[in-house]
This record gives structure tokens, sequence and C-alpha cells, in this order.
């Protein structure tokens, strides 16, 4: 089976094609949205619904299996961050919102999420507590759809409001814990009707409340509380009171409930300790809970969207890697794959029998291509392409590099080598991913492909205390910003320069978040290394960022303890403050920021940028409006690749031509 799936998807993908460039495209190529994105099936296989842009603005679109349109509605500027389904006439949008909240709260922005609903029989839409005034409009906590009776509904943790005539505020939150001069508002599970958009109250949180786990039934059938100032957890049966399934004590993340078990007499839980995350499957009629996953493994459990059980893992390694336990189901999901061997590939929806699956390649000479796999028909179809505009052959090779830190430690590294030139002696990006406690993956990035595609070798290093690789590596960070973290991403400059691949000495550094952190660091705690520094809503001042952590988050006792473990001794943080070695600074650089940064404050790079005027360094500065953290809008991402490229341009200039090397046909 997997020959023929193989062999129709290769002939789709060349019948399909891509228009040919003579020259590789402009920046902002790189920079557009997606133009064909959060693509899900629905359970029966029989409709999709997808994001795109095809000339006429970002549109959801709903299609039948036979390519007809069932709905068409336009999103704008709207932060689409996933879609669901509920049934075979449900939609669900998730979106998220920058809100200004006012003097009241401890910021004066947050990032809030919300959903709306589309209703393709009456074409009418919804926003899940939009017209409620007993409940704030932001929702807090998705946890499932249920078809109970003859009505399909969702659950939602929602903030329970109260109208107050005569007040001084025309409502107050109901729900609230008081611990010293801090108020916590506590979130409640609501059931909203997906039809009318009626709800009702289905649990009451509680100060420690961490989550719930709603059945198919639509039934509560397990909740999590956790004491943050201990990290003493629970796990319990039912929407209050019930039987203890598990207990311990996260010190750091806490405890979720990932779903039932295979049987459906059980549930999977996933709780932080000091060696990782572990997970377990515990009895719901008691008894000692079994571990299934060791805390230094990448598996992880995939649930089934109908009955909430356990069918099989997913192995997050350099390349996603799924098991089924259903011989029939793993049989298809390996056929899938081995269609696309060679390519990044990963299911990203499927029905519910797996006859019908979403698959999404990209690598090699691929910038991002939705499939729909049929099974029973034997055929595999591209949906749409996430960059149109960029050419097969203007793709750079991406691969993984393996490579040891100074004192020894195995790293990995992607490498994305700038398309149509032999890989010796080229210009370098150094691009450090934020995070710290995240990761790359080899497959297409639209910011390493833009600089790729003006002629640098791009390196994204994997150091240590990144996920992925268990938790001996992402532990191996504590205590290691500006230190070993930073150390290993020029060590693997270094090994790319012994390689021949790079000229080590032709080299900036780039990154956003704590890559922006990186990338300050580079050329302020290191020196001699990079020709310039560019850090997109970077760190700057660890003890700002300490004091405005804590404080944002109520000095929740979690994100102490969680920061004094990732920082280290507080008596070092200056040393690797790049603000506060600003006169050390040894190239110039570059500080983008969005004003509507939620995570990390825009004045951690008005510090920044006010130290190195004052040592007399050379700085650049693009503050851009109405941007999140996460940059999220199409203006945003090419009006920071456009200064991004110029000015890595400037200070490191590009070949002028370069040996080619020959096309290779896949």
């Amino acid at each position: 089976m997997a020959r023929w799936l193989a062999a129709l998807a290769l002939a789709s993908f060349v019948a399909v094609g891509f228009p040919v460039n003579a020259t590789p495209p402009p920046v902002e190529v790189y920079g557009k949205l997606p133009g064909f994105e959060n693509v899900h099936i629905s359970r029966s296989g029989g409709r999709y619904a997808f994001v795109a842009d095809i000339g006429n603005g970002r549109r959801l679109y709903v299609m039948s299996s036979d390519g007809k349109p069932m709905e068409i509605v336009g999103v704008g500027e709207r932060k689409v961050i996933d879609l669901a389904w509920a049934g075979e006439d449900y939609v669900l949008v998730h979106l998220s919102n920058t809100v200004n909240v006012g003097a009241d709260w401890t910021v004066s922005k947050m990032e809030l999420s919300s959903v709306v609903v589309l209703n393709l029989r009456t074409h009418k839409v919804f926003t899940v507590f939009g017209k409620h005034d007993s409940v704030n409009s932001a929702v807090f906590g998705d946890y499932g759809v249920a078809h109970v009776g003859d009505r399909w509904y969702g659950f939602f943790g929602g903030q329970t409001l109260e109208y107050i005539r005569g007040g001084m505020g025309d409502t107050r939150y109901v729900n609230t814990t008081t611990e010293g001069n801090y108020i916590t508002i506590n979130t409640d599970l609501y059931r909203v009707d997906l039809e009318t958009g009626s709800l009702s109250m289905v649990a009451s949180g509680e100060a420690s409340s961490a989550g719930w786990l709603v059945g198919p039934d639509g039934r509560v059938v397990a909740r999590t509380t956790r004491n943050q100032k201990s990290g003493a957890w629970r796990v319990m049966t039912g929407a209050s009171g019930g039987r203890l399934l598990s207990s311990g004590v996260s010190p750091f993340n806490g405890v979720d409930i990932l779903g039932l078990g295979r049987n459906g007499d059980s549930i999977l839980i996933s709780h932080a300790g000091d060696d990782g995350t572990a997970i377990e499957d515990a009895p719901l009629a008691g008894g000692a809970p079994k571990p299934i996953v060791r805390s230094d493994a990448a598996d992880w459990p995939l649930q089934d969207a109908a009955t909430g059980r356990w069918i099989g893992t997913i192995s997050n390694g350099d390349e996603p890697v799924y098991t089924m336990f259903s011989s029939p189901l793993d049989a298809r999901v390996r056929a899938a794959r081995k269609a696309f061997s060679g390519y990044f590939t990963r299911l990203v929806s499927q029905s519910d029998d797996f006859d019908h699956m979403i698959v999404f390649t990209d690598g090699k000479d691929d910038a991002g291509t939705y499939w729909i796999v049929n099974i029973p028909e034997k055929s595999a179809h591209p949906l749409g392409y996430a960059y149109p505009k960029i050419a097969s052959q203007d793709v750079g090779q991406v691969r993984m590099m393996d490579y040891k830190a100074a004192d020894g430690l195995a790293l990995r590294g992607v490498l994305t080598l700038p398309p149509g030139r032999a890989p010796k002696s080229l210009p370098l990006v150094v691009m450090p991913h934020g995070g710290p406690s995240s990761r790359d993956y080899p497959g297409f990035d639209w910011w390493a492909q833009a600089y790729a595609a003006q002629g640098y070798a791009v390196f994204q290093p994997n150091f240590r205390g990144s996920s992925g690789y268990g938790a001996k590596l992402l532990d191996a960070g504590d205590g290691q910003w500006g230190r070993k973290m930073q150390t290993d991403i020029s060590d693997g400059v270094a090994e790319l320069g012994r390689q021949g691949i790079v000229d080590p000495k032709r080299a900036c550094i780039v990154g956003a978040s704590y890559g922006g952190y990186a990338a300050l660091a580079g050329v302020t705690v290191q020196h001699g290394l990079y020709r310039c520094a560019v850090s997109v809503a970077g760190v700057t001042d660890l003890q700002k960022m300490y004091a405005t952590d804590t404080q944002e988050s109520g000095y929740s006792e979690d994100v102490t303890r969680g920061l004094k473990r990732e920082l280290g001794d507080r008596a070092g943080w200056r040393e690797i403050s790049p603000a506060k070695l600003a006169e050390k600074a040894d190239a110039p650089i570059l500080l983008i920021h969005g004003k509507d940064d939620t995570v990390v404050p825009i004045s951690q790079s008005d510090v920044m940028e006010k130290a190195l005027i004052a040592a007399g360094k050379p700085v650049e500065r693009l503050t851009l409006a109405g941007t999140d953290h996460h940059l999220l809008k199409e203006d945003t991402r090419i009006a920071l690749l456009k200064a991004s490229v110029a000015f890595v341009e400037k200070y490191n200039p590009p070949d002028q031509a370069s040996s080619p090397i020959a096309a290779v046909v896949h």
C-alpha cells in the first residue's frame, strides 16, 4: 500500500507544480503569513476547514469532500490560533487577542483567548461567553466537545461575574481567592450549547484547581488540584468530592490530565518533577497508577477525538514517529508517512477511522504542502501550499548536524544551506531558538529560509536547555543563561568552520525572545565571534525580567521557583545581562520589539538601547506598533524580515557569486 501511495503522492506533487523564478523571491514573500494553514478534517472525513489567502484576503473556508465550498468567512487580521470540529455542523475557531485590561491589573495588556462557533446549518456565528454578562468574554481553557442526546456541547473554562447595581463598577468576579494582598480569580467549568450559545456551570473552580477531564458523554470524569506554594497536587474523580486517583509534589510545572486510558476505565496523568515530565495510567476504580512513559523520553500519548481514549503514541524526535495500538490504524499512518519519504512529515488531522488524513510536508524542496490522503481510494492530493510563491528550487536544503560542546556534551542543530550554492566557506547567520525550553526541527523555517535565499548558511543550535531530547539535556540548561548555553551555540559555529561549510569570521547572530537574549549575549558576554547581532523581543536585564515576571504572576510560587532554577544564583545575573554590559558590546546591534508584547515587555529593549547609546555603541531600533510577542500579523513579519536582513547584509555582506551545485531531481 505504501508503494502506490508514494507513487501517487509524488505524481500529484509534480503535476501541480510550482512557479519557476529566475531570481530568488523578494524577502517579503517569506514574511507573509502562510497562504494555507490550520487545516482540520471532520470526524467523518466528509468535510474539512482551513484558513487561506487565495487573493481575496485571509478567510476561513469550509469545504465538502468533493471540493465544493460550504462556507467562506473573512477573518482579516484576526489571529487565528487553531480550528476544531464538533460533529459535522460546527467549526470552532480559536483566536488570540491583545486586550487592554486597565489600571486595576498588574499589567496594562494581556493576551487572551476567545472561541467563535460557526454553525454550518444556520450559517450563523457566536462567540463563546460573548453575550453573557455573567461570564468574562475570554476563554480560560478548552476541555473539548461532547454529543449528549441530540445536542453538541463545548466545555470551556470561564471566569464568573456578578452585576452590581450602584457599585463603583458594573461587575465583579464572583469566584476569587485572597492570599495576602493578591487576589486570584478562579476559573469555573462551563458547558456551552453549540447551537444556541446558552451555557451552564458544570463545576466551580477552586483556588488550587488546574483543570478537568470531560468524557465523551459530557460528564466530568476527573479534576486536578494543586497547591501552588508547596507544589502538592491531587487528581480526583468527578466534578467535586470523589475518589483520590493519584497525588504527588511537582514544584515547577504542575499536573495535567491528558485523557482516558486505552479501555476507558483509567485516565492518563502527566506531572513534572525534578527529573522531567512523567506520564502514568491511573485506574478510575482506584489502585496504584502505572507509569507508562519515562521522564526522559520524548513519547507522548495520542487520544482518539471521538472516545477520548489513548490510541497510540507520538515520538517527538527530529521527526515525529507515530505508533498506533490498532494494527489497521498503524498500517494506514505508516503508509501515509512513507508516501512522503525524505520530507519532514506530520499528521495534522484525521477522521475517526483514519480513512482520511490531513498530512503536512516540508523540507527538502517543499516550502510546505497540505495533503489529503484517502486510504479507500488509494489517493493523495495536495490541498494547498503554505508559501505558494516560493518555488521548489528556491527552498534551501535543511539537515541536522551533530556536534559536541566544549565539555563533551552531544548536541544537534539544524543547518539550512542557500539554494544553488556550494556548501563551502559560506557567510553565516546563527539563529538560536526562543524558550529556551524549545527546539528547532529540520523543516521549512520562514525566517531561516529568508536568510538562506540571500546566500547565507543558517545554523539553529539545539543547545542544552532545549526540549525534545529528554530531561537530562533540558535540565543541563539550569543556571546556564549566558554561560554553557551560550558557548554551546558558538561551539556549533566552530564545528561548521572546521568542516569548511562556513567562514566563521563572517557570522552574525539573530534571534527572538530567548534567542534575542542569546544574540545580545553573543556580542556582550562573548566577544570576537559575530559581526552583528539582531535581537527581536529579547531579554536584556535578568533582574528586571525576574521582577516583572514575578509581579505579573501575582508572585506565583511556581514562577518564582522556576525562574530561580532556570537563571541560577541571583548574584551572577548582572554579569550575564546584556544591558549591564553595553560598554563591552563589540558589534553593531539591531533591536526590534512589538509594542503589544505581553511576554517580554518592550522596556527590555528600551533599557538596552539607552545603555548602548550611553556607551557610544552602534545601535539601531525598530518598534512595531500593534505587535505581540508571537509575530502573528503579516505586516509585522514583513517589517521584521526587511529590517533584519538589510542589517545583516550591511555588516556581513553575502557573496556576490558562488559556485552553483547541481540540482537534484526528487
